[in-house]
């Protein structure tokens, strides 16, 4: 079966005024620290005032006392995580992502998507490219066996009807970065807060937030965080969330690797948008059900 059958993330957003990629450079206060240029994905203006705060670790704090930089960074994230899984049951958004798969960075990529957090549930419609454009996909945690059920949208593939699959098998994980049950702030958010924890362990940390950021137009604070130096004890050169002000979730993560060569660009691996997030619909179990007549899984 052809490895493009059933990727799971990846479309092109039929309205192009929802999703309008910014034309103006980011700020030069986002370029302070780091080298990368700024993302251009749809609808992100990184745009943001002068840093709040800005920390050198230098060196590993040597007592117990030394605050590392990354502390108060992780102290949003775990509030934020908190607040996610006390007042956050479910909500549904459009979902942007870029991942750079075996050396090469794909194009932007749209899904709506529906996510409940008890039991873990995901709906996603693709809305492009039009290779992919129609599909959808579901998965319920403890349901199907396991796995996530999907179907292309049209074509010789639709043919083929709805199939099941390991969220982890390579057929699922083809073109992607990580299996479904990644998807959505909550994992995002509990991510954030182990790569941190690990991190922290370390100096050679350097930690800045930049105020009055805009994500599709809404309000963000910016976290950055930059490795001058490549180690293995890090997974990454250079870091950004961007917090929205109003929903204190993360909205927006993009992560870049070590230059190839002396004097280059960091290069782009990954980056996650949340657009159009609407918090507590009050879906239940008919939104993840694949014999929902609004859905086209041909399961009766």
């Amino acid at each position: 079966m052809a490895r493009w059958a059933w990727r799971w993330q990846g479309f092109v957003l039929a309205v192009a005024a929802t999703a309008a990629v910014s034309a103006g450079s980011a700020a030069e206060a986002l370029a302070q620290g780091a080298a990368a240029q700024p993302a251009q994905g749809p609808g992100l203006m990184p745009q943001g005032g002068l840093p709040q705060v800005a920390e050198n670790a230098g060196v590993a704090a040597t007592t117990a006392a030394a605050v590392h930089p990354l502390e108060p960074a992780l102290d949003i994230a775990k509030k934020g995580l908190a607040g996610i899984q006390a007042n956050i049951r479910d909500y549904s958004c459009t979902v942007v992502k870029r991942e750079r798969i075996d050396g090469r960075l794909g194009e932007h990529e749209y899904m709506f998507a529906k996510i409940r957090h008890r039991p873990f549930s995901v709906y996603l419609l693709f809305l492009g490219p039009d290779a992919v454009k129609g599909q959808e996909v579901l998965y319920v945690d403890g349901r199907n066996d396991g796995n996530m059920l999907a179907h292309a949208g049209s074509g010789v593939r639709a043919m083929v009807g709805t199939v099941s699959l390991k969220p982890q098998s390579m057929l699922a994980m083809a073109g992607n970065r990580y299996p479904i049950t990644e998807l959505g702030v909550e994992n995002l958010t509990k991510r954030l807060v182990e790569v941190a924890e690990h991190d922290r362990q370390f100096g050679e940390c350097d930690v800045n937030f930049y105020p009055n950021a805009k994500v599709n137009g809404r309000i963000c604070t910016c976290i950055q965080v930059a490795h001058p130096v490549p180690r293995r004890n890090f997974r990454f050169n250079l870091a950004r969330v961007f917090i929205d002000d109003e929903l204190t979730i993360p909205v927006r993560y993009e992560a870049y690797d070590w230059p190839q060569e002396a004097g280059g660009q960091p290069l782009l691996m990954e980056e996650y948008t949340y657009m159009n997030v609407k918090v507590n619909n009050g879906f239940t179990d008919d939104d993840f059900d694949p014999r929902n007549p609004t859905y086209k899984f041909g399961v009766k």
